[in-house]
């Protein structure tokens, strides 16, 4: 795993880890969005050929950023899971019963349409709509974010266009430093990229091959 990056911000240390998530220190925050697990067993439900390996692999990185960073509270600004239980689910079951001393919350996406005792039995807190945390505020959707708070959310999956030599471009995850609110990248990798255009006072950094980099 490449060593995450520091970004001081609004007087909070985050470190943002090429694994598409925010480690926020003062806090003790792990803060992801948009797993999507269980996509890759949807779609293979529905006859589309998608690689089994999808989702464990996402749970392995997961693991890996756990055992690292030691959070006091992993927490999920939406879209933890893609949508209605299918066996993928299982192996979520499993994954969960090694760190169930690990508190986990969920800020509850679109795509989190489980049964509420579902995620109750598995061990994950539902928060609806947002969640305050001292001056910021966590939320699934931008659209969410509260009126002078800034907040971090996901949803969007948003990605970089950079432009080479001989018309070469390449479109990459990132996070998103906008006026009010941060948009996490997908921690997924089986989702799409919604390009986003930061203008000159956002700040923007880049994932490639796993390293995090500050472009504007």
């Amino acid at each position: 795993m490449q060593a995450p990056v520091l970004f001081e911000f609004r007087q909070q240390r985050l470190w943002l880890s090429g694994q598409r998530c925010l480690f926020w220190e003062d806090e003790g925050l792990l803060l992801l969005s948009d797993l999507h697990l269980g996509k890759s067993g949807h779609f293979r439900k529905e006859g589309i050929a998608v690689p089994g390996a999808v989702m464990k692999e996402d749970m392995q990185r997961l693991m890996t950023l756990i055992q690292h960073f030691r959070p006091r509270q992993l927490v999920v600004v939406g879209d933890f899971f893609h949508s209605r239980a299918n066996v993928e689910l299982e192996l979520f079951r499993r994954w969960r019963a090694d760190i169930e001393e690990q508190r986990i919350v969920l800020i509850r996406g679109n795509h989190d349409i489980l049964p509420d005792d579902w995620y109750r039995d598995n061990g994950i807190d539902v928060v609806e709509g947002s969640l305050s945390v001292g001056d910021f505020c966590l939320a699934h959707d931008p659209a969410d974010a509260i009126p002078g708070r800034y907040t971090f959310c996901g949803h969007v999956h948003p990605g970089v266009v950079l432009n080479g030599l001989a018309r070469q471009s390449l479109r990459l995850p990132c996070f998103y430093f906008a006026k009010d609110h941060c948009i996490l990248p997908a921690f997924g990798r089986f989702t799409g990229l919604a390009t986003v255009r930061p203008r000159t006072d956002e700040t923007v950094f880049v994932i490639a091959e796993e390293k995090v980099m500050k472009i504007v």
